[in-house]
Order: C-alpha cells, then structure tokens, then sequence
C-alpha cells in the first residue's frame, strides 16, 4: 500500500473527550501513533468476527471456500432442475398436441 509523505513536523490529532468525572479532556497522539492504533482495532475487530462466526481456526479460507463451492453447486443444481422440469413440461405438450392431431385425423386405429 503506498503511503503519502509526511512533512517533517509531527502531525498531531487533538481528541475532545469526556473523562470519567465528566470534565472534557483533550488526547493529543501522532498520526502514526493513531494509525497504528486504528490498524489493530481493525484486526481485532476482524478476529472478533470471525471466531464470532466459528472461523477462528487456521481453516477459515479453506472453510469459506467450501461454502462458496457449495452454494455453486446448489445454484448448478436447481437450475438444471428448472430446465428438466420445463422440458418435462415442454414434451407433455408436445406429445399431447400430436395424440389430439391423430384422433382429430383418424390415425388412431379407432372406430372410422
């Protein structure tokens, strides 16, 4: 990931904050300090999520990648299902139009 320039002066950020007697406090860090900070919230948090989720384990990508293979397959699977099941239907007719042709046209071995 690229990184902007700092200048040479240190960039502060001043963080209004209420302490716990309930007078306002200001923290002062640098912007590395605070994007340190920010970078293990977010892991933290990432870590949070994912043993929340039961994927705490090494096996997450692996685990993740069977679901997906999964949900394909039963994606794959009900359309093949629909496509059958139209072309049931579509035959049904079919042979239905061509049995009511052949009695209409007397083919059908019955009384002439």
């Amino acid at each position: 990931m690229a990184r902007l320039a700092l200048p040479v002066r240190a960039i502060f950020l001043e963080i209004n904050m209420i302490d716990e007697n309930q007078q306002p406090s200001v923290l002062s860090m640098r912007q590395e300090d605070l994007d340190e900070l920010l970078t293990r919230a977010a892991e933290r948090g990432a870590e949070r999520c994912l043993a929340h989720l039961g994927l705490e384990n090494g096996h997450a990508a692996r685990d993740i990648r069977e679901l997906r293979d999964l949900l394909e397959a039963w994606r794959d699977a009900r359309h093949t299902a629909w496509q059958t099941a139209i072309k049931v239907a579509t035959t049904g007719i079919l042979a239905s139009l061509l049995v009511g042709a052949a009695i209409k046209l007397k083919l059908m071995g019955g009384p002439q």
